[in-house]
């Protein structure tokens, strides 16, 4: 028999994911009910969540659960380290942040309502903090052991997907900083936050780039699909994360920036009011009480 084109795919058969769709339906089920009921005694002064934070909620579910199914899910899994990288950044860097976008305050407070819990939130979501453990679980998932096990064991898997996107939320809170009580970044520091977040997956990405040999024996003996070698693959996987990646990140630092600009001149152009300098006073101690 002659040998097989190169560029004949396998035939792949999609199929849905019962337990994706459960955990899916599940989080919409609960945050629907949480605005319809637990929304109004807790926020009784205002409207539970916005049509904005809904629609932001609804649409970060929707980006995670095409992830994590058909056919994102099959082919990362079984074929392609190349989708498998677009798969961890829907997870990772688009998903989590609309989700908090879509979270209610009081919401927040309320999951978080436990002393030890709102603790262990404020530690966590400290932006070195969040930082430092979100670069270091990418680094960590990308270690050819982590990776091997990942595809061959499903809770290694699911383990894995868990912590990322755990960590993710993380990263993105001081950015989006949802809650008041806790400290958010100002708009240069958040800009700063975010170019380094583009610049750390560059010592990983440049590994799956520049490898001339197989990184992963797993992808290695995967059925090859639309005529991709492993090193290519590889490859193509390395620039989504450093490119992919850093276009999310940059797009975010240009809306962070704009909007920053902008509230900068519309301060700037104000006119200065009793108030103001009554602030003033406050702030220096020298308002009388």
């Amino acid at each position: 028999m002659a040998g097989a084109d190169p560029f004949m795919s396998p035939q792949v058969t999609w199929h849905p994911h019962p337990d994706v769709w459960l955990l899916m339906i599940s989080l919409v089920v609960c945050y629907v009910l949480a605005v319809t009921i637990l929304g109004p005694r807790l926020s009784p002064s205002a409207a539970p969540a916005t049509t904005r934070q809904k629609a932001w909620f609804f649409a970060g579910i929707g980006v995670m659960w095409i992830a994590s199914d058909a056919p994102i899910h099959d082919l990362s899994e079984d074929y392609l380290f190349s989708v498998h990288m677009v798969q961890h950044l829907l997870l990772t860097l688009v998903s989590p942040g609309m989700i908090l976008m879509g979270m209610p305050s009081w919401l927040l407070r309320w999951m978080f309502s436990a002393p030890k819990m709102f603790a262990a939130l404020r530690f966590f979501t400290r932006p070195l903090v969040a930082f430092a453990i979100f670069n270091a679980l990418v680094v960590f998932t990308h270690w050819p052991v982590i990776v091997n096990g990942a595809v061959s064991n499903e809770w290694v898997h699911f383990s894995v997907h868990v912590a990322l996107v755990a960590s993710a939320f993380a990263m993105w809170w001081p950015v989006i900083h949802p809650l008041p009580e806790i400290a958010g970044l100002s708009a240069p520091v958040k800009m700063l936050y975010l170019f380094g977040q583009s610049v750390l997956p560059t010592v990983p990405a440049s590994f799956l780039t520049f490898a001339d040999t197989p990184i992963y024996s797993s992808y290695a003996s995967f059925p090859r699909m639309w005529g991709l070698t492993v090193e290519i693959d590889q490859m193509i996987a390395g620039l989504i994360m450093k490119l992919g990646g850093g276009l999310i990140l940059w797009a975010i630092i240009t809306v962070i920036f704009f909007r920053w600009h902008a509230r900068e001149e519309r301060q700037e152009h104000e006119p200065v009011g009793w108030d103001d300098f009554e602030s003033s006073l406050k702030a220096w101690d020298l308002r009388r009480t």
